[in-house]
């Protein structure tokens, strides 16, 4: 090979090389944390706090089963669904289980809420607490910590 078409070799792999997608970085500029992911105590608080409200104005506005109870317990619209039945239209039987599906979905919904606000409350309070238990093992050890303690929080 003569040395031109070494260096033509060199020039199209560079091309090639530069034209091609990155993605073990952020672009420069772009805000990115130099690729690690990044999440602060306070992000995680206002969104398990959207998700509380969230499950409180739900419960509150859709509950479609229970709008208008009477005395029996049976809401407004289950109480149309069984006189338009009784009248011997289907429209009733849609209705009340149009209510059922409606109520199961909107039970679904809260439950992924209360989870969610949940389990990052939960999730905030752990990682406190293995941050304070890290810093005092650490504090603990003179020099740094053999390979073996490192092993430990790769698991």
């Amino acid at each position: 090979m003569a040395w031109e078409e070494w260096e033509r070799a060199k020039s199209a792999v560079r091309a090639r090389h530069e034209a091609g997608m990155q993605l073990n970085k952020s672009a420069p500029g772009s805000g990115g944390a130099g690729g690690d992911l990044v999440v602060n105590q306070d992000d995680l608080g206002a969104v398990g706090h959207e998700a509380f409200v969230l499950h409180g104005e739900l419960r509150k506005r859709a509950d479609i089963a229970g709008k208008g109870a009477d005395g029996s317990g049976s809401g407004s619209t289950m109480q149309a669904s069984e006189v338009l039945a009784s009248h011997n239209l289907r429209l009733g039987r849609e209705m009340a289980l149009t209510v059922e599906v409606w109520s199961s979905q909107v039970k679904h919904v809260l439950q992924a809420c209360a989870h969610i606000s949940n389990h990052l409350d939960y999730s905030k309070k752990l990682h406190a607490q293995e941050d304070v238990r890290i810093a005092d093992e650490i504090r603990g050890r003179t020099g740094p910590p053999p390979v073996s303690a490192l092993n430990d929080y790769f698991t």
